[in-house]
Parts: structure tokens; sequence; C-alpha cells
């Protein structure tokens, strides 16, 4: 194995060569560059910030705690998180709250999962490849990547301006939202079939809901879209609001009171906060965040996670995606560099598993404020064992053998006939949907984070 080293001595890092480059110290990147430093190859991996960095997407799902025990962390996730056993959905046209527990899906082996502080999460990520022999290189950004017949040029500075480069086999690019090679291949794309943006923030002396549920996710719907209400262990409770971008290109105040006038219009919610502050007087806002990538390989690299593709954040599948894009990524690269001859079939097969979560995710997400789905939502039956399919689905069981498939289809024919059943509304939902989707040009803070 190699030897762990972190350093950012200039005279060090001018004209380096490795195996793989990872492009960013997210969970994608943090845990592609582990499990192939693991397998004894020489790894750099480049973070732009230094951890601990602030990050939202706090929710994790039951699918990943098996990954987490792979790379020998479930002990360092128990000690930071806040055990998440369940999803509360909360409608304005109910009088009822609907309380899910992930151990009624059909795998009944996955039953919680955890709310993290990103932070915190992603530096044990972090260390863990160094750790592992992984030369991990914080406050170091990626300004080009030049690729031929033998591998690829870096090219990356320091924080303080100094160049770095290496020659490298294979990239990783889990540069996350920075999409870094998606942008220079100019293959990144608005997704057609959404369009959101969100405000965030949060809050100290939240309510929370008794005992065991404590640590549960709430999804609160209102007018403009929905809210996320996340516990976490230590006693702030991250609050956001996913909304159409012509909602947050209406804003005419400062974005704190924007974002407390989003939230009086949820009364519910509006309640559980009506003893909270607001950590810091910190509100972040960002806009038009769905997109996805023409490709996410080449001959010699990959796009990890969201560096590939992001749709919304309803279901917590961002880290789940990211890590398990690793963990099928990493193979991909042993194939490419050990088996040349097999790596164009492992690079189809990576194509295909890339574009599979995201689009059974998809299907739910573009409808999760259409009024039929809400219904299920907030009445589940489980005929045909639909309810178990759609928990295995929210708790990220779709890449193993659990026969989730015949069950969702089933219920998605439910949702058309009951969609037919009801056409003035199924009409106002697709028409009040078509409007809110369309593209109004960039937002103030596109795709970045402003915090007010």
């Amino acid at each position: 194995m190699n030897t762990p080293t972190t350093t950012t001595e200039p005279a060090a890092l001018s004209h380096q060569s490795c195996d793989v480059l990872v492009i960013g110290g997210g969970p994608a990147g943090s845990t592609a560059a582990a499990l192939l430093a693991r397998q004894g190859r020489q790894v750099v991996l480049l973070e732009k910030a230094h951890h601990p960095r602030f990050h939202i997407g706090e929710s994790l799902l039951p699918a990943n705690v098996a990954l987490f025990d792979k790379l020998g962390l479930r002990d360092e996730l128990e000690r930071i998180g806040m055990p998440k056993w369940g999803v509360e959905f909360v409608s304005p046209d109910h009088d009822h709250v609907q309380m899910v527990e992930f151990a009624d899906a059909w795998d009944k082996s996955m039953p919680y999962a955890w709310q993290v502080r990103r932070s915190e999460m992603d530096e044990i990520l972090f260390r863990n490849a160094t750790t592992q022999g992984a030369r991990t290189i914080e406050g170091c950004r990626v300004r080009d990547v030049r690729f031929d017949d033998e591998g690829a040029t870096v090219q990356a500075t320091l924080d303080d301006g100094a160049p770095c480069n290496w020659r490298a086999r294979f990239v990783i690019d889990a540069s996350g939202r920075d999409t870094f090679l998606s942008n220079k291949f100019k293959a990144k794309q608005k997704n057609p079939k959404h369009n959101s943006s969100a405000l965030f923030g949060h809050f100290t002396n939240a309510e929370r809901l008794p005992g065991k549920l404590e640590g549960n996710i709430t999804i609160f719907w209102f007018a403009h879209g929905w809210f996320w209400y996340i516990p976490l262990a230590d006693g702030t409770t991250s609050v956001g609001a996913v909304c159409w971008p012509h909602y947050l290109k209406s804003r005419s105040k400062p974005l704190k009171d924007f974002f407390a006038d989003t939230i009086a219009m949820c009364p519910q919610l509006a309640v559980r906060l009506s003893q909270a502050a607001l950590v810091g007087d910190a509100v972040y806002a960002t806009g038009n965040y769905s997109y996805t990538s023409t490709h996410c390989s080449g001959e010699r690299y990959l796009m990890l996670g969201d560096a590939f593709t992001f749709v919304d954040p309803v279901f917590s599948s961002g880290v789940y995606l990211a890590m398990h894009s690793a963990f099928e990524g990493a193979e991909v690269v042993a194939t490419a560099l050990d088996r040349p001859a097999q790596a164009g079939p492992a690079r189809q097969r990576f194509e295909r598993y890339m574009r599979k979560g995201p689009r059974e995710f998809s299907w739910f997400i573009f409808r999760v404020t259409n009024p039929t789905i809400r219904e299920f939502f907030m009445y589940p039956q489980n005929p045909f064992r639909v309810k178990e399919a759609l928990l295995s689905l929210l708790a990220g069981d779709i890449y193993g053998k659990t026969p989730i498939w015949r069950s969702l289809r089933v219920l998605k024919a439910l949702y058309y006939l009951v969609s037919a059943g009801h056409p003035r509304r199924t009409w106002e939902a697709w028409r009040r949907r078509r409007s809110n989707i369309r593209d109004l040009g960039p937002l103030a803070g596109e795709n970045i984070v402003e915090a007010q």
C-alpha cells in the first residue's frame, strides 16, 4: 500500500505522475480514491477547498449504509449521525400527516440511515482516502486537463497561486456541480423535464418529532414546491425550500426576509419553527440546478455522481448515487488500466449504469408535486406490494436483486388510471408544471451558492 501523504509543498508538486488523478474530494471522489488506492495504485486526490467545508445535502439513504460498511466507516457515521428511520409527509390539502418507515420496504434488512453534517461526513471520507494510501491535496484547483494517447496532463494551482502539474494514466472527474469535464467537453445540458431552485438555512431550537422519530426527514408541500426538514445530531435542523425558478426570480427583498415569507406560506412548517432561530442569519440560494451530460466516460476518464448529472434532492439520493458510482467506477478504471482490451464494453456498461439511478428516481421526482402522487404518499396502500416497492426505491435499493420492478410498474399504471379518473385535476397539474419548468434564463446565483 502507498504511504499516506497530504502535502501542499509547491516543490513537491511541480511535475508528478500517478496512475489515477481524482478531481474533487467529496463523497464520490474520496470513495473512488480510497478504493483505487486499496488496489495498490498511485492515486492523487485534489480538493479545491479545505476540509471541513460546508455542503448541503445532509440526508442519507439506507442503501448507503452498506457502502460505509465496505469502506470500514460505519462506526464513524454512527458517531456523527442522527438515525433516520423513515419519512414524514405533510400536505396543505390533508388534515393528517403520513409517516412511512424503511423497515416496511421489500428488503427488511435496511431499516435506517443517518442525517449528517456534510462537512463532517465529507472530511471522514477524505481522510479515509489518505489512510488507504491516496495522496490527498487540499486547496488545489484544477485548471485544465489535456488528454492524449498515453494519458492526461493535469494543470492545477494551489491557494497561493503556485502551479502544479501531473501526468496521469486516468482521470476521474468527481467535481460535483462544478462539472469540470462536462463543461470542458460542452457535454452539460439543462434537464428539459425539470427545473428547480432552492433556498435553505439551518435553525436552532426547531421543533422535532418525539423519540425514535426525531431524526426522520419531513417533506412539506406548499404552493411553490416543497420543503425539506432535516434534524441533525448537534441540535440544528436543516430547512430548505425547493421551488420553481420563477418564484425565486420574483424576490424583491433581502434573501433572509424572502425565505421567512416563503416559510410563512407553509403553516405546518411555520409552527415547527415558531421558537427557532436562524443560525448566523445565513440563508443560501441556488438556482437552475437540474442538469445532465451527454456522456460520462471516455477512453481515459470517467465522470462520477453530480459531475455527470443531478436532478432534485427530494429523495436524498445524491450522496448514495455518488458513492455507488465510485464503487462501479473504480472497477471500470481497473479494467482500463489492467485489461485495456475489455475497457470499451466496461465503459458501455458504466454508461448504462450511470443513467439507471437518476432515471428510476426521476419518474417520481418529476411528479412529486402532482396531486395524484401526493395522494399516493398521503394514503399509502400495498396492493401487489406497491408500497413496499416504493419504500425500497426511497431507500435506494435499486441496484441489488430485490424484485421491486414489477410492483413499481403496477404503481405507475395505477397513477395513470387515477389521473385519467380526474381529468380536470390532471390537466391543470400538467399545465401548471409545463409553465413552471419553462426556461426563464439564468438566475442571480445560478450554479453557485449565495449567502446573505
